[in-house]
């Protein structure tokens, strides 16, 4: 998931934090609802994007997370 996906994640997050600033310096309500539309946008296309990524893995969930191996008793493969 390091493709586009990831860079539309980064793209909603700024969008959020500059909303927040925006919002907390009173700026205009016509710029603070136009930046709510895009990000909006953006989070429906992040979503897609998330979805629909081209991501192969060989790993199943038997393999358990890879910054910590599951510690799988032997009688549990029966």
């Amino acid at each position: 998931m390091k493709s586009k996906a990831i860079r539309w994640l980064w793209y909603a997050t700024i969008i959020l934090v500059i909303l927040a600033v925006m919002s907390s310096y009173n700026v205009s309500f016509k710029w603070v609802f136009s930046l709510t539309v895009i990000g909006h946008a953006v989070l429906i296309y992040m979503v897609y994007a998330v979805l629909t990524d081209n991501y192969k893995t060989d790993l199943t969930f038997k393999d358990g997370y890879q910054d910590r191996p599951l510690k799988v008793e032997p009688e549990d493969y029966r």
